[in-house]
């Protein structure tokens, strides 16, 4: 009989959380909101920032969290909603002003370097 705890304990072998992103889906929003300041940001350096092949991202991952609400396509690039920033328990940043997100000079490659 299959029970809840059976079912979670299933689900945390694969790395599935509770909303139902596995592994890449969470690195694929940590990538955006922590290195990339909730984007927006281009497919392929999303796809490299996370180790993984441009298509997989788009094919795998993007359906998914584009359909939770958790990724928007825009014309400019790929950015996080609210809903992902929540999700990942982080607070956004300033959505206007100097150093706000979409200014170009918000949290962006900083966590790469540490600068």
């Amino acid at each position: 009989m299959i029970t809840r705890e059976v079912s979670e304990a299933a689900l945390s072998v694969y790395e599935v959380d509770g909303r139902g992103l596995d592994r890449l889906d969470r690195a694929v929003l940590e990538a955006l909101l922590k290195l990339f300041g909730g984007g927006p940001v281009g497919l392929s350096t999303l796809a490299v920032a996370v180790g993984e092949e441009r298509e997989t991202v788009e094919e795998v991952a993007e359906p998914f969290l584009v359909r939770e609400g958790l990724l928007a396509r825009t014309p400019r690039g790929r950015v996080a909603t609210p809903a992902a920033w929540a999700h990942l328990g982080l607070v956004p940043p300033q959505a206007a002003g100097p150093g706000g997100a979409g200014s170009g000079t918000g949290t962006g490659q900083q966590g790469l370097f540490g600068a």
